[in-house]
């Protein structure tokens, strides 16, 4: 191997190391910040004051959205502050994961 070659696959090396370090998870970049407004086991929907859900590319706001799994409900009340994530299934936003903030 020339020490070109040597340098280069270093310096990539160097760079895709550089990368994943300054990366936050995926799970952490797709969590978004919210107060949870309402539950409604009923109907399974739960409404949050949200900010930014970058991987929807949706502004903060207040909203209802459906949950993946009702007993996610069980957990929160109004007045929670939660991190959560959500994808949109055809125009149905649905919660996919709620993590109580401490």
């Amino acid at each position: 191997m020339t020490r070109n070659k040597i340098r280069t696959a270093l310096s990539g090396a160097l760079v895709a190391m550089t990368a994943a370090l300054a990366m936050p998870s995926l799970a952490q970049s797709t969590m978004t910040d919210a107060e949870v407004r309402k539950v409604d086991k009923e109907s399974k929907k739960i409404t949050l004051k949200h900010g930014e859900i970058k991987n929807l590319d949706m502004p903060p706001m207040t909203m209802v959205f459906n949950v993946s799994d009702p007993s996610m409900l069980d957990k929160v009340q109004a007045g929670d502050k939660i991190r959560f994530s959500a994808t949109n299934d055809g125009g149905k936003f649905t919660v996919t994961e709620i993590q109580p903030v401490k």
